[in-house]
């Protein structure tokens, strides 16, 4: 199959994250899409950054960036813009390019063909819906960073550029599509950038190159790898908590692989591929329903999991969608954002259990070993499909009763309040 990549000029001024209470400012400058056999695959976005916006994308995580995925800086730190005079102040600005979440690929497809048209689409998002998901930060992957300082340009690239989400994200995947050797060259290519290993080159052709390094081969693997074994395995353990679970599962067979030697890891993509294959339709359903009512979203397609966050008038918490594909069940959960203390696990059972009776839709579930909260609304489909209707039932239905009861519950975690008093507040 025959891949096409088109650019597009966009210098624009684009403003992501307008849902959020802190959007900021992004100025772009090229867009450009990947097409297999005519549709689009993959759209990349480079845009500039000040030092300051930057270390705000560091800090609060932004564009899937998280400190365990960066390999190491190519000549140093960036450099902040009061390091220089304020006439060359634009020079320190970083230039960073994204690749979009793969779940949102079909929407740029239904409204463009094109490097052009997609860029059209974006620039009219961002004029007459500033909350879409695809004006999300979290909608993106970093995949490389750069800055030219006085001694040259320095940067650094993420695991993304490896473990390319869109291949991972394919509809129909299976162990050709991505087997163990393709899992190898990505891992072993990141652990090239953290010390001096030679990249694997594929050919077009899909064979390594002679001189290249073969994963496959135990013994100069682990000769190769050996000098950053111990660094790279601390850096995927903490990998997996961070990822979604199809690429923890990859990450977590790539990392058995560096220590191993990289053994086969087939069999694990291939349950993975049928765990993916035998969940699609009602996820497809929950991915197209968070798409369609603007949510910003992380899913893990794997389990298959949709992960959100939701501010309430009360607070604010994580929530997630969870299908049952096998028996066509579909449940949402809200957390509750603290978690409870030892001494208050009994007062707090005994809220949960009075405010349950009488529920109809839904109810609260308490781990009395870990202290955490959630609520829960579900629906089993059986015979059915899940329309955006009822899923939105579901949803809205279970964040509103969180909201409601938020308050409450916090008051009797935090001993501000007894039971009886903190559900009256409610129950009235």
């Amino acid at each position: 199959m025959n891949l096409l990549i088109e650019n597009f000029s966009l210098e624009k001024e684009l403003i992501l994250d307008r849902e959020s209470n802190s959007p900021f400012k992004i100025r772009t400058t090229s867009l450009s899409v990947s097409k297999q056999d005519k549709q689009i695959i993959e759209c990349h976005l480079t845009f500039w950054v000040t030092p300051q916006l930057y270390d705000r994308i560091d800090r609060e995580s932004l564009f899937n960036l998280k400190p365990e995925i960066r390999s190491p800086f190519s000549a140093g730190k960036f450099q902040d813009s009061e390091s220089q005079d304020s006439e060359s102040q634009d020079s320190t600005d970083i230039q960073i390019t994204a690749t979009l979440e793969p779940a949102l690929i079909p929407k740029l497809a239904e409204n463009g063909t094109d490097a052009e048209q997609v860029t059209l689409y974006i620039e009219r998002l961002n004029q007459q819906e500033p909350k879409h998901p695809i004006l999300s930060s979290y909608s993106w992957y970093a995949l490389e960073f750069k800055q030219q300082k006085e001694s040259g340009e320095t940067g650094y690239r993420t695991l993304w550029t490896y473990l390319k989400p869109f291949e991972l994200a394919k509809q129909g995947i299976n162990s050709k599509d991505i087997d163990s050797k393709t899992i190898n060259e990505a891992m072993l290519n990141f652990a090239a950038s953290w010390g001096d290993i030679p990249q694997v080159n594929v050919q077009t052709d899909g064979q390594t190159d002679d001189q290249s390094i073969d994963p496959n081969n135990s013994e100069d693997s682990v000769d190769v790898i050996s000098p950053v074994t111990e660094e790279m395995i601390h850096t995927f353990e903490e990998l997996t908590n961070n990822l979604s679970e199809m690429t923890e599962e990859m990450v977590s067979e790539s990392i058995k692989e560096i220590n191993d030697a990289f053994e086969e890891v087939t069999d694990s993509i291939s349950e993975v591929s049928r765990n993916i294959n035998s969940s699609e339709t009602i996820f497809q359903a929950i991915i197209n329903f968070f798409v369609e009512d603007n949510w910003q979203f992380s899913y893990l397609k794997a389990e298959p999991i949709v992960r959100v966050n939701f501010q309430g008038k009360n607070g604010q918490w994580d929530c997630y969608a969870k299908v049952i594909e096998e028996k066509q069940q579909f449940a949402f959960y809200s957390i509750c954002p603290i978690r409870t203390r030892l001494n208050k696990r009994l007062p707090v059972t005994e809220f949960i259990t009075r405010a349950n009776y009488g529920m109809i839709i839904g109810n609260f579930e308490f781990d009395f070993t870990s202290g955490e909260i959630r609520y829960k609304t579900s629906i089993d489909v059986e015979g059915d499909n899940l329309s955006f209707a009822l899923i939105k039932q579901v949803v809205y239905a279970n964040v509103t009763v969180m909201d409601e009861y938020l308050p409450s519950l916090i008051a009797v975690i935090e001993g501000k309040a007894g039971v009886r008093e903190a559900l009256s507040r409610i129950e009235v």
